[in-house]
């Protein structure tokens, strides 16, 4: 066999197997961005089941505003529908209301003693606090996952194994400019 031949050979095995490592750290990078997405996904189903309970809890108290309660509702559908369908921009709009919305809803319980000294309420509030803190991780991390990707198939040579097999560049997961904005705290307190 020639020494051309083989030197040939020699390259065109390089390049393949070149091709395969970057075929699979595209799809190592795919199912980081899926992992991503479900670890906010279990988080969100969480918040999701406890906020009837706090709802319900604010409730009790008969002068409780009804309007807050009704927004919190309101978000917490938006949210679970954005969720279901995997709309990732819905989902970041949704997000924006229910925080706002549970951020109003927090502060009135302020005027009302003997709700913030009910002992379960108060186990609901850290609780949804808490899972506030970890959406607010996962979703720092689904979005670094989404760049990681998004750059890879951006960058020569991974380009040409990612438009070979028809890769595309994720949404990162955004909020609305209005939920960006400093929080008015003299309005939550007028309430």
């Amino acid at each position: 066999m020639p020494v051309s031949t083989v030197i040939f050979l020699a390259v065109l095995t390089a390049v393949l197997l070149y091709g395969v490592v970057i075929y699979n750290n595209l799809v190592r990078l795919k199912h980081n961005i899926a992992k991503a997405w479900a670890n906010i996904d279990v988080l969100l189903k969480q918040r999701h089941d406890e906020l009837p309970k706090l709802v319900e809890v604010c409730r009790q108290y008969k002068q409780f505003e009804a309007s807050t309660l009704t927004r919190v509702i309101e978000a917490r559908a938006r949210v679970s529908d954005a969720r279901a369908q995997h709309d990732v921009a819905a989902l970041g709009a949704a997000e924006g209301l229910l925080r706002s919305g549970l951020g109003q809803l927090f502060a009135v319980a302020e005027a009302y003693p003997e709700l913030k000294a009910n002992e379960h309420f108060m186990q609901l509030q850290t609780r949804i606090t808490s899972l506030e803190n970890g959406i607010a991780d996962r979703r720092e991390w689904y979005n670094e996952s989404v760049n990681v990707h998004n750059v890879r198939i951006e960058q020569f040579p991974d380009v040409v194994v990612a438009r070979l097999f028809a890769y595309t560049a994720q949404p990162l997961l955004e909020f609305s400019s209005s939920e960006k904005q400093d929080v008015d705290l003299k309005a939550l307190f007028s309430n």
